[in-house]
Parts: structure tokens; C-alpha cells; sequence
């Protein structure tokens, strides 16, 4: 495979489309003991030799296209933050971490084993916020807790080369996903104006966006990615303004996902994502309830 960028002692070999979803983004870090890769991408399977040797694997967050390379590694360690730590060691954990209805999670995990070649690691053990690897040679690693995606959701920032591997911040025009049980609005809010501060000089991302080189451009994209929380609180409102809905009418509009878009959780999404937009606005007394129909406050 030849689409690979190199960054000092870490290697990054860009999925199909930059990385965009069903793909992603394999980073490889080569210590002088000790060889890693951060998440398991689709493209991990069509890497070869530098994947198929590494020792451990760094999970920044568990979701199915993030663990599609577990099953080339079954001697290599696997780490994830604590919080995600159950929904990488069995199918139960990651059910429970999806958190969708049981007709949602069967279509989910006939898609995840066909399509991702979803194998569960009971060996994977759990890491912390600041947790740091000594690679060898001078190659650091730390962990930095960014939640909000999962409650887990982690960037690995290869210190020694001044590389932030931001994951599922992905800086795409979707915006930020926040759609399962163990997501949170609140959270990703923090993590987004968190993330900003971090120390890096090369940013890559798990989807579509891949590689950035510049701060003013990470910062700037950043910021783009970011407003896509108000605009789906814009939008609501703009729902509401033309008069009272259910939630169950507000999930048939769509917040996140264009009508047409099949994938077997997207209702289950988008339900999640707007009622957490609903709290939001409540809370800000923006919305109010009459009966079970949500109303302007």
C-alpha cells in the first residue's frame, strides 16, 4: 500500500476517500521496542507486514469501524479508555455502549460482523486519561480524555513528534456524533473547546479529513465542525417555530442524517441526538412540553 504519510516514527496510511466512513485512518507508531497502532480502520486489513507485526493497540474510542482490524492481531495487547473498555471485551458491552433497541442492535450486529469483521476482545485492558508509552528511542505516547463521542473517546498524541491522532473529532461537515447511550452533548461541547489547547504541530483525524499541518487551518476547521452543534439547535427551533411536534415527528424530519440514509441506527441516532438537544434547549428555556408534543418556551 502506497498512500502513506510519515511524520518522524509515525506512519499514516489514509483509508479509502481520505478515510471516509465505512474506512478510516491507520496511524502507526514505530518505537525502538515497540511497534503500535491507533484504532484498527477497514484499511488495516490491506496494509500487510507494518500492521500484521504490531504489538499493541491503542483504541481511542470503541465503535465498529475503529475495531475492523482486531482479528489480524490476536497475539498483539489492546488498550482503551476504561469507560469503553466494556464495549470492546464483549458483544453485551458494545450493545450496551450503542444503547439502541434490541431489533436495532440485531441489524447492527449482523452489519458489524459482515462488514467490519467485528471480533470481541475479553483480553483488552483499560487505560486512563494522561496514561503515557515509552516506545523506545525517545517515542512517547499519552492519552488525553476528550468524551463526548463515547464516554471514552480519547485522542493519542505521539509527543515525541508532536502528532495528535484526534480520532473521532474528525473535523467533517457532518459535524460531531453524539447519537448512542454513551454519548453526551455536554461532554463534547468541553472536549471541542478542550481539544483547541492541545499541544500538536500535525493533527489526523479518523475520517475524510485525514492529515492537517497547520494550526490557524485545525483551528478554523475546528470551529466549522463545532458550530454544527448550534445549527442542529437552530434547526429544531425552526421545527418548533412552525408548531408543536412529537419526538417521534421531530426524529421523522431528521436532525443528523438526509432522508434516504438506511444504515440500521440512524433512527436510534438521531432520537438520542435530539433529545439531548431538547435537554439543552430546555434547560436554556428556549422549549418547553405540552402534553408530549415539545413547544417554543
Amino acid at each position: 500500500m502506497d498512500n502513506v504519510l510519515r511524520f518522524g516514527a509515525v506512519a499514516v496510511h489514509l483509508g479509502e476517500k481520505s478515510g471516509k466512513y465505512p474506512d478510516g485512518n491507520q496511524v502507526i507508531v514505530h518505537g525502538a521496542d515497540t511497534r503500535v497502532a491507533f484504532d484498527t480502520p477497514l484499511v488495516s486489513n490491506r496494509i500487510g507486514a507494518d500492521f500484521d507485526e504490531v504489538d499493541l493497540v491503542l483504541l481511542g474510542h470503541a465503535h465498529e469501524d475503529h475495531m475492523a482490524g482486531l482479528h489480524r492481531l490476536p497475539r498483539a495487547r489492546v488498550e482503551v479508555h476504561a469507560a469503553d473498555l466494556r464495549a470492546v471485551q464483549s458483544w453485551e458491552g458494545l450493545a450496551a455502549h450503542y444503547g439502541y433497541a434490541d431489533d436495532v442492535l440485531a441489524r447492527v450486529r449482523e452489519m458489524i460482523v459482515r462488514d467490519f469483521h467485528y471480533h470481541p476482545r475479553p483480553d483488552a485492558t483499560g487505560y486512563l486519561h494522561d496514561q503515557r508509552w515509552d516506545l523506545g528511542g525517545g517515542v512517547r505516547i499519552r492519552a488525553h480524555h476528550l468524551p463526548g463521542h463515547t464516554s471514552g473517546h480519547c485522542a493519542l498524541v505521539v509527543e515525541s513528534e508532536g502528532v495528535a491522532f484526534i480520532g473521532d473529532i474528525d473535523l467533517t461537515g457532518f459535524g460531531p456524533y453524539y447519537g448512542d447511550a454513551t454519548s453526551s452533548l455536554a461532554a463534547f461541547r468541553a472536549s471541542l473547546a478542550e481539544i483547541a489547547h492541545l499541544d500538536a504541530k500535525v493533527w489526523v483525524t479518523s475520517h475524510h479529513r485525514a492529515v492537517i499541518t497547520d494550526r490557524a487551518q485545525f483551528l478554523a476547521d475546528l470551529g466549522r465542525f463545532a458550530a454544527k452543534i448550534d445549527e442542529r439547535g437552530d434547526k429544531l427551533i425552526g421545527y418548533l417555530r412552525e408548531g408543536p411536534h412529537t419526538l417521534a415527528e421531530l426524529v421523522d424530519r431528521r436532525l443528523l442524517y438526509p432522508r434516504g440514509v438506511s444504515l440500521p441506527y440512524v433512527e436510534s441516532a438521531e432520537l438520542n441526538s435530539i433529545r439531548m438537544h431538547l435537554d439543552e434547549l430546555a434547560a436554556q428555556g428556549r422549549v418547553g412540553a405540552d402534553g408530549d408534543r415539545f413547544v417554543l418556551a
